[in-house]
């Protein structure tokens, strides 16, 4: 059984920078992908960013781009969110998620495991 374990989440203000992190525990696995959502009250659960083990590519909604950076090891199976120029719109819980097999698009939830989920809220 693998476990993913967020932090980083918290309140900030408009503007402001946060750093999630994410680390998985239990059994031995090699990640294909390793992503993170976020969902608000009342929306479902949307694509952030992803990292692909293939050639280290990087994927951004168009909502973060410039802003947000995905960064981590696949080795070691932990993920990074540098979230920068934060908006009261990124407020969300936000879900780090593992990929065990290769696939082509990473934006859509069909990640094997994934984490409990962290708040991060920002204020105006």
């Amino acid at each position: 059984q693998v476990q993913l374990v967020e932090s980083g989440g918290g309140l900030v203000q408009a503007g402001g920078s946060l750093r999630l992190a994410c680390a998985a525990s239990g059994r031995t696995f090699t990640s294909y992908a390793m992503a993170w959502f976020r969902q608000a009250p009342g929306k479902e659960r949307e694509f952030v960013a992803a990292s692909s083990r293939t050639g280290g590519g990087t994927y951004y909604a168009d909502s973060v781009k410039g802003r947000f950076t995905i960064s981590g090891d696949h080795a070691k199976n932990t993920v990074y969110l540098q979230m920068n120029s934060l908006k009261p719109e990124d407020t969300a819980v936000y879900y780090c998620a593992v990929g065990l097999l290769a696939r082509r698009d990473l934006t859509t939830t069909e990640y094997d495991y994934w984490g409990q989920g962290t708040q991060v809220t920002v204020s105006s």
